[in-house]
This record gives structure tokens, sequence and C-alpha cells, in this order.
């Protein structure tokens, strides 16, 4: 009779432990396009937005949160749900087709689509500070195809974070890569008005 009872306590406890190992479900994340119409003209231009380069360190499908000055967590739960310069191009061309008043903006070769200028981006930092902020730094280029005349930029933009979820940090993301297509929209604009 004790071996039967060492027997079932055993299964019990491997049971217990089976069901403590299971892993919590992973959350996926996007960007999204937030920029809001300004008020200026709509231009005809047509933009193509690509390719974005990102550093190794957080070209990953994990979230890669800044602990401290030399040290980052990946957080294997909380993932992006596409490559983050694939999100970043697409949350750029959402965010031009409005501050442009454009529907002629893609993230991805077309056929038949012959853009007058084409965006390339070269993000240096993306930082998650878990509940402080999201922090993005991009070189950016505007090439004119017609000529190849090229306007070049710097943005840094620093979001707080509304919160302490991976929710309000993918907000705060998406919210800095607005203000880069700001400044990438008004490069367009001057670029346009120069040549009219």
């Amino acid at each position: 009779m004790t071996r039967r009872i060492a027997q079932l306590i055993s299964i019990a406890l491997m049971a217990i432990i089976v069901a403590g190992c299971s892993t919590a479900p992973s959350r996926f994340y996007s960007l999204a396009s937030t920029s809001t119409a300004d008020g200026t003209p709509p231009t005809t231009a047509a933009v193509m937005v690509g390719p974005v380069t990102i550093p190794a360190a957080v070209d990953q499908p994990e979230f890669v949160m800044q602990v401290a000055p030399n040290r980052v967590e990946v957080n294997e739960f909380n993932r992006w749900v596409s490559p983050l310069s694939d999100s970043i191009a697409r949350a750029v061309a959402g965010d031009l087709v409005v501050l442009l008043g454009t529907p002629e903006v893609a993230n991805s070769q077309l056929a038949n689509f012959a853009p007058d200028y084409r965006v390339t981006i070269d993000v240096q930092r993306f930082d998650s500070i878990q509940g402080q902020a999201a922090v993005v730094e991009a070189v950016w280029t505007v090439r004119k195809t017609a000529g190849g005349e090229i306007r070049s930029g710097r943005t840094v933009a620093r979001e707080a974070v509304q919160g302490q979820g991976f929710d309000a940090l993918a907000a705060a993301h998406s919210q800095a890569i607005a203000k880069m297509s700001g400044d990438i929209a008004a490069a367009i604009r001057a670029e346009a008005e120069q040549k009219s």
C-alpha cells in the first residue's frame, strides 16, 4: 500500500511541476501611424519609404528593454508582430499619407509606381525604457528621383510612456516615429517648393 501511495504522490508532484513549467502566452505589438493633418495644402508627390535599417541589438522580435546605461533585458513574452524595419517603414508611410495629403505613398516596391521621392532611414537608437520613455534617433534622407537632389536630416525623439505596460511603450514609439515623419514631410515639402 505504501508503494502505491508513493507512486500517486510522485505522479501528483510531476503534474504540479509540469503545470508550473507552462509558459505565459506571448503578446504581440505593432507600430501605428499617429500623425494628424496640420492644415497645409496637400501635395501631389509620390513617395517611396525604405529601406529602413535598425541597430542589430534591437533587430529581433522581442522587446529589448534598456534597464541600465550599459545593460538591456530581452522580454521573451512581449514581441513585435513584424520586423522593426518593416514596421517603421509602414508607420512612416502611413504618417506621410496624412502629413502630405496624398495617397501616393508606399513602403515596398510596387509595379507601375514611379515615386518622385525616395526616403531612406537609418535608425541609430531605438530604446525602450518601460514606464518611462521610448527613444528613437535616426538619420534620414529624401532623394528626388529626377535629378537626384538629396536632403538629409536627423531626428531625435524621446516620448514619455503613459503607463507601465507594453501597449503604452509601443504607443510611445509610434509617437516618436510620427515626429520623425513630420521632419521628413517638411523636407519633402521644402524640396517641392524649391523646384516650383
